[in-house]
Formats: structure tokens, C-alpha cells, sequence
């Protein structure tokens, strides 16, 4: 079966790759770091805000492929200070409804940009 890339508005790309995409059912959606799309630049603000803006893009990319939050089964968070764990739970929480997807938490040393966060899901049609 064949890849089917899928773009979406309100969403950004600072490289060569697809927003998302799709095989056997599969959609996995690229990262997505607090791009304000109508910017093209970080939103300004707290772990908070940029985690926000980060889920913002991801439902824009989710409502694209004709999905929407219920439809995520694994979720990777990507951090570059892990002292902002709680702060980013206390949005993560709010985007989902029980039974939450899997997820990983991971700190890293630097994301793109100069993000705090990027966030990556995968869904199943």
C-alpha cells in the first residue's frame, strides 16, 4: 500500500516532510513545535502557551485527515526542560478524553527553533 501525504492548513512545515501521513489506516502526524502559522514565527509566552499552540497545529493537521482527538492512540512529547512536566500535563489533560492515548515524555537538549516543546501523535482511521 501506498503513503498518502496529508497538509494541513493552519499547520507549519519547517522542513521537507508531510504534516501527516497515512498507510493501512495509520496516521502519523509529523511534530509540531508553537509555529504560529499566520507568523511564521514561536509564539510568545510560557510552556503553557507554546503547548497550546503546539496542539492547536496537531488538530489542524488531525481535522485534515478527517480525525479528531478520540482518534489518537500514542502521543510523543518532546521537552527541553523537564521542569516544565506539570505545567505542560496541566494542557495535556484538557485535550483529551478518558482513556487517554499512550504517551512517551521525553527531554531533550534543543527543538527547532528555539522550541520548548513539539508534540507528535499517531491515530488510527
Amino acid at each position: 500500500m501506498k503513503r498518502k501525504g496529508i497538509t494541513a492548513e493552519g499547520a507549519v512545515a519547517v522542513g521537507p516532510y508531510s504534516h501527516a501521513a497515512e498507510i493501512d489506516g495509520f496516521v502519523y502526524l509529523s511534530g509540531q513545535t508553537p509555529m504560529d502559522s499566520a507568523t511564521g514565527t514561536l509564539v510568545p509566552g510560557d510552556i503553557k502557551a507554546q503547548t497550546e499552540q503546539s496542539f492547536k497545529n496537531l488538530f489542524n493537521v488531525l481535522k485534515a485527515a478527517g480525525l479528531t482527538p478520540d482518534d489518537v492512540i500514542k502521543v510523543n512529547v518532546f521537552l527541553t526542560d523537564m521542569g516544565n512536566f506539570a505545567a505542560m500535563n496541566d494542557i495535556y489533560k484538557t485535550k483529551f478524553n478518558a482513556p487517554y492515548p499512550a504517551r512517551s515524555t521525553v527531554g531533550v537538549k534543543e527543538l527547532p527553533l528555539g522550541a520548548m516543546i513539539e508534540i507528535e501523535m499517531i491515530a488510527k482511521r
